[in-house]
């Protein structure tokens, strides 16, 4: 099998987020974003998409920061290192001086090493993501810790 050869392509909102219904392992599409990018091949099929918006977490919102809040892929090798540089660049184009990721207990992180990123910290296990300052339903990934990565 010969490998796919991949280029950057703009990606509407509803697009990006009709992927990620699509290919996503365990989480929905996010509430908004900032902008998204993706991963086809030269037929012009997408093979992947990341989200970039503000931080989820009220205290990495600094004005300054951006997160990957969801990339996902159909498997194609190397799409998601792909989308992680471009995110960097193109968040660093933007002004913004930072760009994170979380990634889950079980997943490698490769795409972010691939793509130069470094992990900073870990999250212990917690019993969701619903507190009682911010409500939100359950989609079934609580009790796992997670990792924080940030681009180059």
């Amino acid at each position: 099998m010969s490998a796919v050869r991949l280029h950057l392509v703009p990606v509407r909102s509803r697009e990006a987020k009709d992927f990620v219904r699509a290919w996503h392992r365990h989480q929905p599409p996010p509430a908004g974003q900032i902008f998204t990018v993706g991963a086809a091949d030269e037929p012009g099929t997408l093979h992947a998409v990341a989200i970039v918006g503000r931080p989820v977490a009220r205290h990495l919102d600094d004005g300054t920061t951006l997160e990957v809040t969801r990339a996902a892929s159909d498997g194609v090798p190397n799409a998601n290192s792909l989308l992680y540089g471009a995110s960097w660049r193109a968040a660093k184009a933007l002004g913004y001086q930072r760009l994170i990721t979380f990634t889950q207990e079980g997943e490698s992180g490769a795409s972010l090493r691939g793509a130069g990123w470094h992990l900073i910290a870990s999250r212990p296990p917690r019993a969701g993501r619903h507190t009682p300052s911010r409500p939100r339903a359950s989609h079934g990934n609580g009790h796992i810790a997670r990792f924080l990565w940030q681009a180059p």
